[in-house]
């Protein structure tokens, strides 16, 4: 055999292990996202969820020079959506919105569930945290939380709130206020939330815990009065406005989202979808913008939004019991 074909093989030998750890770091995904993602937002276009979802995605669009395509697939309250990615190959493919209604809250309000939160997705990062925004018709006599809460208890069972519909964050958001100030309220559900703000416009219903991108610009116009934000603390997008927290301690209900993928996605790709989504999270552009529809923008690590996870099924447990939303 020639020198050069002996040298030219030998090369060849001992770059084959090197060759083959390359390859197999890819096809485990260390070069995430090689291809065009699907990310599925379970909920419809045009909404709050959708139009943060496309924020999201545009930055790791720009970021990584991959298309991220939003594909709106909703039904029951984000359950047919998350199944959808439950259901899909663990290649790194497909991706999907989580976040309280499906991953905290359906484990408890629905038995029949078609997925199993912590059997079937492998969670990425939380993506941003949104707080509800109690707000009460222009003729209401209640400017404050504490007038409020007093005329509910001088009335019982003649307030009544609003929502999306049973097993909601507006509902159990209302449930729990109840709970937790001793009023009896009634809650009048809705094929949705926007009827819901037509009625509380009209004066049909007194008070809602509404989504706050949903209820703000009716607050700025003068169409609805604003009383507090349901976070522990003030929102930045609305700094006059007191947290529920400073009135009632310990109310606490923010709305969440996360990054999940199916259950078997390789370690490899799992730290390089948390990367980018930190990478895209922590944008200054991004985080103007989530500002602007009162989110914040929150990156986690997989541990920890798991964590987050858990924490919020067993907080949210003995509200949907106790409100009676469970659905046999």
């Amino acid at each position: 055999m020639p020198d050069t074909t002996r040298r030219a093989t030998l090369a060849a030998l001992l770059a084959a292990p090197s060759l083959a750890r390359a390859q197999g770091a890819n096809t485990q995904g260390g070069d995430w996202p090689s291809q065009p993602i699907r990310y599925i937002n379970p909920y419809p276009p045009g909404g709050s969820t959708d139009i943060l979802s496309r924020l999201f995605c545009a930055r790791l669009t720009e970021l990584t020079g991959q298309q991220f395509v939003v594909e709106n697939r909703s039904g029951s309250g984000g359950d047919v959506g998350l199944d959808a990615v439950a259901k899909s190959r663990p290649d790194g493919t497909t991706i999907g919105l989580g976040g309280i209604a499906s991953q905290a809250i359906s484990p408890t309000l629905k038995p029949s569930l078609p997925f199993h939160p912590e059997r079937d997705f492998t969670f990425i990062s939380g993506i941003w945290q949104l707080p509800n925004l109690l707000v009460v018709n222009n003729d209401s006599p209640a400017r404050t939380v504490p007038e409020l809460i007093a005329m509910m208890r001088e009335a019982p069972g003649r307030f009544s709130y609003g929502s999306a519909g049973p097993g909601t964050t507006l509902h159990l958001s209302g449930a729990m206020f109840g709970q937790m100030t001793g009023a009896e309220i009634v809650h009048v559900p809705y094929r949705g939330e926007a009827p819901g703000l037509i009625d509380l416009m009209a004066g049909r219903i007194q008070m809602m815990l509404a989504n706050f991108s949903s209820a703000i610009g009716h607050v700025r116009e003068g169409k609805l009065r604003g009383l507090a934000v349901t976070s522990a603390e003030r929102s930045p997008a609305a700094p006059d406005l007191p947290a529920i927290a400073e009135f009632v301690p310990g109310f606490d209900i923010v709305s969440w989202t996360c990054l999940c993928a199916p259950a078997g996605i390789p370690p490899a790709m799992l730290a390089r979808m948390s990367d980018w989504s930190r990478q895209a999270l922590a944008t200054d552009s991004l985080q103007r913008a989530y500002l602007d529809l009162g989110a914040r923008a929150w990156w986690t690590t997989p541990e920890a939004i798991k964590e987050h996870r858990r924490a919020q099924e067993a907080k949210w447990r003995p509200i949907i019991l106790a409100s009676g939303a469970r659905q046999e």
